[in-house]
């Protein structure tokens, strides 16, 4: 893979945007793609804090937007990505995907590069390292519920994990404005037209088990709803 963009959606981020962005670029730096074929895209959607503002200080382009809906704000990621391309080969070109409150290990995109000398996608897992603000037993029940494997693989799908080739999104057209499951609706698009989607058990980014969580729907409201047969 010759070119690699990394698409952030944020809002009102400026807690997590920091330590999401520097392992993002630390990430990078271990790819083997060089700096001049790097980009990270952040897309500010309808921030009132110092989001946008700490992403550019990270060396991030930065995109502002009002849109409240995350399938809008990824594809608008997307659209600033391959502009930054500057018109290179879609098939050379890796799009991967996490989310401002999270942190993605040194070696994730490597691994996704090296995955895609045969999948067309990569989905990968979330894992929860600090439950502060949640019951003590929600770490044992989402270590109980989470796992659905089947053989080596997972059948998670989450937009804080994921990575496409930019030939292979384009078509299938791409991220729909949807508010919620955005994410699952590329990756069955993605199926439907016969792309392979890898999905290892081994590349989980380390993710926020906030409770008031940005994306109605999104992975915090999943652990709001799991919270309540544990205070039962």
């Amino acid at each position: 893979m010759e070119a690699v963009a990394v698409v952030i959606p944020a809002h009102d981020e400026s807690e997590t945007i920091v330590a999401c962005l520097r392992s993002v670029r630390a990430s990078l730096r271990h790819c083997g793609v060089p700096p001049w074929h790097r980009r990270v895209v952040v897309v500010a959607d309808d921030c009132t804090d110092a989001t946008a503002t700490l992403a550019r200080a990270e060396g991030a382009h930065v995109v502002e937007v009002a849109y409240r809906n995350v399938g809008a704000v990824r594809r608008t990621g997307v659209e600033l990505a391959l502009e930054l391309a500057h018109h290179r080969s879609e098939k050379d070109l890796w799009l991967s995907f996490t989310d401002a409150d999270s942190v993605v290990p040194e070696h994730w995109i490597a691994a996704q590069l090296a995955l895609a000398r045969t999948a067309d996608a990569v989905a990968g897992t979330v894992e929860v390292t600090d439950w502060s603000g949640r019951p003590a037993e929600l770490a044992e029940h989402f270590a109980r519920t989470y796992p659905v494997v089947r053989g080596d693989e997972h059948l998670h799908v989450h937009g804080a994990n994921l990575g496409v080739r930019a030939s292979a999104y384009l078509a299938c057209g791409g991220f729909e404005a949807l508010r919620l499951s955005e994410d699952q609706a590329l990756v069955a698009e993605l199926v439907r037209r016969g792309h392979c989607v890898s999905r290892p058990c081994d590349l989980p980014v380390v993710t926020s088990a906030r409770s008031s969580p940005r994306a109605a729907g999104g992975f915090g409201d999943c652990l709001n709803r799991l919270t309540q047969p544990v205070m039962r």
